[in-house]
């Protein structure tokens, strides 16, 4: 297995994940959709959500290897 590092950006702003995660490559996508959705709950938590954001996964050699938005990680209704 590979080590994978998920990125938090915006565009503008960016918290880096200096740990990084071992895993397969076909659950990269898996991993991104979740940390994002995990993120968005905190954030709903404390009455804010900003779609702006993504999960940008990176290897270990930094090339961008998966990308989730926040807008396309949930569907919302109403």
């Amino acid at each position: 297995m590979a080590r994978y590092f998920l990125h938090l950006r915006d565009g503008h702003d960016e918290l880096l994940d200096p740990d990084g995660i071992e895993a397969a490559e076909d659950a990269i996508s898996g991993l991104a959709l979740q940390s994002a959705r995990d993120c968005m709950a905190r954030d709903i938590e404390s009455g804010r959500l900003d779609l702006h954001y993504r999960i940008d996964v990176h290897n270990e050699a930094g090339e961008l290897v998966h990308s989730v938005s926040f807008k396309d990680a949930v569907a919302i209704a109403g």
